[in-house]
């Protein structure tokens, strides 16, 4: 079946089509630009549910994302819709080890998003923020005094937590 395809089905509840999703993208890695290529041009909802399926898909195989994608996620982290930030930074975050060159872009955008009024977009961009950190890079100059800074500001306990974790496992 083809992702138009799964997409398209009905049938499917948003969950089911995610998982559906979700499987297309780990056969059929070296064709997943094309669905988010797709993507880029649908509603909200269904960009999210795409990039939903690449947050499940890269939690057992995060080398699958090219850097091609590995941009389309990071440009997603401007997007207005808070899920589409959302899901794009955990994204990012299972897929950051494989793009260590490439994350100065990643980390701005993050660190606006770390700002946002949604919790869930906060919780989500302080997760790939801690997985860039435990990177150890030359980005972690940068990162470790605003990370600390973001941490004092919030007021969510689990954020903070995503915070005080990676900052341990940072090399100072």
């Amino acid at each position: 079946m083809s992702f138009e395809e799964i997409i398209n089905n009905k049938a499917l509840k948003p969950k089911e089509k995610t998982q559906i999703l979700c499987n297309w993208i780990l056969s059929n890695a070296s064709e997943s630009n094309k669905l988010l290529q797709y993507s880029a041009n649908c509603k909200d909802a269904l960009k999210a549910t795409c990039i939903e399926a690449f947050e499940m898909a890269t939690k057992t195989k995060p080398e699958i994302v090219s850097s091609t994608s590995f941009n389309f996620f990071v440009n997603c982290l401007n997007e207005k819709a808070p899920r589409i930030k959302w899901e794009s930074a955990r994204v990012i975050g299972n897929i950051a080890a494989y793009h260590k060159n490439n994350l100065d872009d990643a980390a701005i955008n993050l660190i606006q998003n770390a700002e946002h009024t949604g919790t869930v977009v906060r919780w989500s961009a302080a997760f790939a923020l801690g997985e860039i950190l435990k990177l150890n890079t030359s980005l972690n100059k940068e990162l470790l005094p605003k990370i600390d800074s973001l941490c004092k500001k919030e007021e969510k306990n689990s954020i903070k937590k995503i915070y005080l974790s990676a900052l341990k496992k940072s090399s100072h």
